[in-house]
């Protein structure tokens, strides 16, 4: 897919980039913009191609007026432009290429079918980078910002994007202010500079509060709080947990549905981090359903008073991760 949006083929009339990991496929997007550099560019949209399906087919055979090239990008995308994209194949010319960016598809979405089936359309879907990959991708945008750094700080910066490109950008991009780097003047970020502005200590230790929520392990869980704001970080923290409990619900689903834990694990994909695997597996045995609908409950009470001006602050928020933790310990 690279190759193709470096040097885009006119017989290909449509790309579809799709899946769950969107900044992967935005980054490979701008690859067909910077292919045609100076080329005029129209944006479209699922919904608004849904009320007016044969605008696309339209665009992509129009002529500038100055005889300018031009491309077509759509975003958000998804099957309410099934309609416009049969337009398109239909169409007795395009000469202007379209992009489509859309999200997780379904492998049985309409317009994923149209793209897989068709030699003028090319298809491609992004995961989630993760492991080597994760670090690889780190290595080369620091490179690409002046920033060079050892493989070991780029598996912890990768680790503490959880795989998405636009944070991890964003975390270069502030490691590289800081440092006054650019690429035509490098500079080494060691260890001290990493820990001087790094978020990796911070998500580190609300990653370790949650496994220790959800672990039942109250020593572990009181040393967590006490090196967290919790009156400054309820939010996020709560979040955190609420994203946990909704992963563990629904492997248990799927366990309550037949599948094994290990097959369900299997299914959850990209949903759990690699490193944390042997973590969550062992929380989804400890955890039934009732019991996580529960805590679910607890934490929305938790946030809502959180928000209220007669929120407790740090204390009260610890009193319910106690609450829940207590209820691991009798494995609810």
């Amino acid at each position: 897919m690279e190759r193709a949006l470096d040097k885009p083929d006119p017989a290909v009339r449509m790309f579809l980039l799709y899946g769950p990991d969107e900044s992967g496929s935005r980054e490979l997007a701008a690859r067909l913009g910077k292919a045609m550099a100076g080329a005029e560019r129209i944006d479209l949209t699922g919904p608004g191609l849904k009320a007016d399906p044969a605008r696309l087919s339209d665009e992509a055979m129009a002529m500038s007026l100055f005889g300018d090239k031009r491309y077509i990008r759509v975003e958000p995308a998804g099957d309410d432009m099934i309609e416009a994209a049969e337009a398109l194949m239909e169409a007795p010319g395009a000469g202007n290429p379209v992009i489509v960016v859309a999200g997780a598809l379904r492998k049985d979405a309409k317009l994923v079918k149209l793209a897989t089936a068709r030699l003028d359309v090319m298809a491609c879907i992004s995961y989630l980078p993760e492991g080597a990959e994760a670090d690889r991708i780190a290595l080369g945008m620091g490179q690409a910002r002046g920033v060079r750094m050892s493989p070991d700080i780029a598996q912890r910066m990768a680790a503490a994007s959880g795989g998405d490109r636009a944070l991890l950008a964003q975390e270069i991009d502030k490691f590289a202010l800081y440092l006054d780097a650019a690429p035509d003047r490098p500079v080494e970020l060691d260890a001290a500079g990493f820990a001087a502005l790094s978020a990796d200590a911070e998500e580190g230790d609300v990653g370790a509060l949650v496994n220790a929520t959800f672990d039942g392990d109250l020593a572990a869980l009181d040393a967590a709080l006490t090196r967290i704001d919790a009156a400054g970080e309820a939010i996020p923290v709560l979040r955190a947990l609420v994203r946990r409990v909704l992963l563990l619900s629904a492997i248990r689903a799927e366990v309550a549905a037949g599948a094994s834990v290990a097959q369900a694990m299997a299914g959850s994909g990209k949903a759990v981090f690699f490193k944390e695997r042997g973590i969550v597996e062992r929380q989804v045995t400890r955890w039934s359903p009732p019991a996580l609908a529960r805590a679910l409950e607890r934490l929305a009470a938790a946030e809502r008073d959180a928000k209220s001006s007669r929120s407790a602050g740090g204390a009260g928020l610890g009193e319910e991760l106690f609450a829940i933790g207590r209820q691991a310990r009798r494995r609810g």
